[in-house]
C-alpha cells in the first residue's frame, strides 16, 4: 500500500515540479523513478532492494508475473488514444509542406541512420536497431511544449517545431507498432510470406476495430444514448474494450486501434470532444506520473552498465547532432526558413513519453521471448530520451539566442472577440505585416475570421489553455474587444502582463464613454466610443482608411475631430516604416509626429480638411 501511495505522490510532485521549473515532466518523473528504483538498490538500502519494486523475480513485487506488461499495455493505450484525439485533418492540410516533410521524410531519415548506426555500435541485429530506430522517432507535444513555453520565438519556428511534435506523436509510434509487429511475426525466418500475412492480420483488424468503434461511440454520443456523467468513463472502457478485442483477433493490434480510433473520433462532428480531451489529458498526466516512476524505478542497476561505454555516447552524438540536422535540412530544403531557424529546428528534438513507454513495453516482451540483444532495447531508448530531454532544456534558451531566433521584441497583438469589427481590424493588421490572433468562444465568429485568411482559436477566456498555447509567444500587445465590458476587463487583469508587455488595451464602457473623467488609461481608441458605436460604424462603413499627418498639432486636431464625428474612428498611427501604434483613448502617450506619420481611422472616407474647415 505504501508502494502504491508513493508512486502516485511522487508522480504528482514530478509534475509539479515540472511546471513550476518549466521543464518537461518526463525529466523529474524518470529521475525519481530511477533514484527509488536501481539507485536505491545500489547505493542507499542495506539489503540490496529497491524502494519501489515494479517485479522481482518474476513472481514478487507491486506487479507479478505479466501484471505489468498488462499494465503497461492499457495505459500506452489509453495515452495514444488521447493523442490521436489531437491529430485533425484540417490541421495537415494547413501545416505547410515543412512539417508535412518532416514527419514523413524527416521520420526517414531517423529510422534509417539511427537504425545503421545502431546496428554497428552496439552490434545489434538488423531487426532490433530497426526497432530501435522506429522508437526514436516519437518526440510529442508533452516534451516539446514546456521548453519552447517560455521561449519567445520566430512564428513560423515554434509552429513547425509545435505541430512536428503533435503529429509525429500517434504516427511514430505507430511506425514503432508496426515495426515491432513486423519483426515479431517474422521470427527467425525473416521477412517471410507467413510473417506478411500476418502483419497484414494486424494492420487488417487494428484499423477495423478502431475505425468502427470510434463511429459507434461517436453515433451513440450524438444521438444521446449515453448520460453526461457516463460520458468520459463509458469513452475510458470502450477504448479499453477495442483494445482488448483487437488484440483477441490479432496479437498486438490493440495499439494500432486505439491510435485509429482516436483519429476517428477526433475528426467526428462531437459536441462534447473538449470535454473528452480534457478528461483524457488529466487521466493521462496521472498514468504517465505512474508509469514513468515505475519504468523507470524496474530498470536493473546491470542495465545502465550495459550504457557505460564509449557506444553510448558516440549512438547519441550521431543520432542528435549529425541524423537530427539531416532530417531537419532534407525536410526543408527548398522552404522559406533562414538557416538559422533550421540549426534551432535541429538542435530541438527531444524524445517523449511514448517513446520510452513503447520501448519498456516492447523491450520487456523480447526479453521473455529471449531475443539475443532486447536487453539493450530499453535502456538506450531511455538514453536517447533523458538526455535530448535535458539537453534540449537547458540549451535550448541559448542557442535560440546565439542563433539569433530569440525575439526581443514581442509584437504580435492577440484580440479578444472576433466580432465583425475585430475582424476588419485584424484583416487590415495582418495586410501590414502584424501577427494577429483572436479568440473567441463563438464557432461561428471563428470561422469566419478563417475565411479571412486570419489565424483565430475557438476558446474560453476563463480557460487555462491559452497560456499554454506556445504559438503565442511573440505577442505583446493585448486588444480586448468584446462586447462584454466584465469580460474586457478580466482579460487586461490576467493576461496583461504575459500577452500585454507592450501594451493592454479594453474598450471603454458605456459609462465611461459618457464620464469623460472616468477615461482609463487602458482604454482603446477613443473615449467617446465603446463596442456598440465601432460596431455600428462598422456596419455602415466596413473599411480603414489612412490620412496624412503634418505634425503633431495637426495629429490633435484630426483626433478631436474623430470624436465629434460619429462615422469616423481613430485606430492606429502608423510611422514612416509602416509600424501601426495603437491609439489609447486617454492618448497622453503621443510625444512626436515624425515626417510621413498617417493616422488610421475606421469609417466612412472623405475630406478631413474641409470638415475641420467647417467645425
Amino acid at each position: 500500500m505504501l508502494e502504491l501511495a508513493g508512486i502516485i505522490i511522487l508522480g504528482i510532485l514530478a509534475q509539479w515540479v515540472a511546471w513550476k521549473l518549466k521543464i518537461p515532466a518526463i525529466l523529474p518523473l524518470i529521475l525519481i523513478g530511477l533514484l527509488v528504483g536501481p539507485i536505491a538498490a545500489e547505493f542507499l538500502s542495506e539489503d540490496g532492494t529497491k524502494w519501489i519494486e515494479p517485479i522481482w523475480n518474476g513472481e514478487k513485487g507491486l506487479f507479478p508475473g505479466d501484471s505489468l506488461y498488462y499494465f503497461v499495455s492499457l495505459a500506452i493505450s489509453i495515452i495514444l488514444f488521447e493523442g490521436g484525439l489531437t491529430l485533425k485533418r484540417s490541421e495537415i492540410k494547413t501545416v505547410g509542406p515543412v512539417i508535412t516533410k518532416l514527419i514523413t521524410l524527416g521520420s526517414a531519415v531517423t529510422f534509417f541512420g539511427a537504425g545503421v548506426v545502431a546496428h554497428f555500435t552496439f552490434n545489434l541485429s538488423w531487426d532490433l536497431s530497426f526497432l530501435f530506430a522506429g522508437l526514436i522517432i516519437v518526440t510529442g507535444p508533452t516534451v516539446i511544449t514546456p521548453i519552447l513555453r517560455n521561449i519567445p520565438l520566430k512564428k513560423d519556428v515554434s509552429t513547425v517545431l509545435k505541430w512536428e511534435g503533435i503529429l509525429i506523436d500517434p504516427i511514430g509510434a505507430l511506425v514503432a507498432v508496426l515495426v515491432f509487429e513486423f519483426i515479431s511475426v517474422g521470427g527467425d525466418s525473416g521477412f517471410t510470406k507467413t510473417a506478411l500475412i500476418e502483419f497484414g492480420k494486424i494492420v487488417l483488424f487494428g484499423t477495423t476495430f478502431g475505425f468502427t468503434f470510434a463511429h459507434a461511440l461517436a453515433f451513440a454520443i450524438n444521438k444521446k444514448y449515453i448520460p453526461h456523467y457516463l460520458l468520459n468513463v463509458v469513452s475510458l472502457s470502450t477504448v479499453l474494450l477495442v483494445f482488448v478485442e483487437s488484440e483477441l483477433f490479432a496479437h498486438e493490434s490493440g495499439l494500432l486501434a486505439v491510435v485509429v480510433m482516436g483519429m476517428v473520433l477526433g475528426n467526428s462532428k462531437l459536441d462534447n470532444i473538449k470535454e473528452l480531451l480534457y478528461f483524457k489529458e488529466s487521466l493521462s498526466v496521472l498514468l504517465i506520473s505512474i508509469l514513468f516512476i515505475l519504468l523507470s524505478a524496474n530498470i536493473n542497476i546491470e542495465d545502465l552498465m550495459l550504457l557505460y561505454t564509449w557506444k553510448t555516447a558516440v549512438l547519441f552524438a550521431i543520432v542528435v547532432f549529425i541524423i537530427r540536422p539531416l532530417a531537419v535540412f532534407i525536410s526543408t530544403r527548398g522552404s522559406k526558413l533562414t538557416l538559422n531557424e533550421k540549426l534551432f529546428i535541429s538542435w530541438v528534438g527531444p524524445r517523449g513519453i511514448v517513446a520510452a513507454g513503447i520501448a519498456s513495453l516492447f523491450g520487456s516482451k523480447l526479453l521473455k521471448e529471449g531475443v539475443e540483444g532486447a536487453e539493450y532495447i530499453t535502456p538506450l531508448v531511455f538514453m536517447i530520451v533523458l538526455g535530448t530531454v535535458l539537453l534540449n532544456a537547458t540549451t535550448a534558451r541559448l542557442f535560440a539566442k546565439m542563433v539569433g531566433v530569440f525575439l526581443t521584441q514581442s509584437n504580435g497583438i492577440l484580440i479578444v472577440g472576433a466580432s465583425k469589427v475585430s475582424r476588419l481590424l485584424g484583416h487590415y493588421l495582418e495586410s501590414n505585416g502584424r501577427h494577429v490572433v483572436l479568440i473567441d468562444s463563438n464557432q461561428n465568429n471563428i470561422d469566419k475570421a478563417k475565411e479571412l485568411g486570419l489565424e483565430a482559436l475557438n476558446t474560453n477566456i476563463y480557460s487555462e489553455t491559452l497560456s499554454d498555447n506556445i504559438e503565442l509567444n511573440d505577442v505583446g500587445y493585448l486588444m480586448a474587444m468584446t462586447g462584454n465590458p466584465e469580460i474586457n476587463k478580466y482579460a487586461i487583469n490576467k493576461f496583461s502582463e504575459q500577452f500585454g508587455e507592450n501594451g493592454s488595451f479594453r474598450l471603454v464602457t458605456t459609462t465611461e464613454m459618457n464620464n469623460p473623467e472616468d477615461n482609463p488609461k487602458e482604454g482603446l481608441f477613443s473615449h467617446t466610443d465603446d463596442y456598440i458605436t465601432l460596431a455600428e460604424v462598422t456596419r455602415k462603413y466596413p473599411s480603414i482608411q489612412d490620412i496624412d499627418i503634418d505634425d503633431k498639432a495637426h495629429y490633435e486636431s484630426l483626433i478631436e475631430i474623430t470624436n465629434k464625428n460619429k462615422d469616423m474612428i481613430p485606430l492606429f498611427l502608423k510611422d514612416e516604416e509602416g509600424e501601426m501604434h495603437i491609439i489609447s483613448s486617454y492618448n497622453k502617450d503621443i510625444d512626436t509626429i515624425g515626417e510621413n506619420y498617417k493616422l488610421v481611422y475606421l469609417g466612412k472616407p472623405f475630406d478631413v480638411e474641409r470638415v475641420a474647415q467647417e467645425d
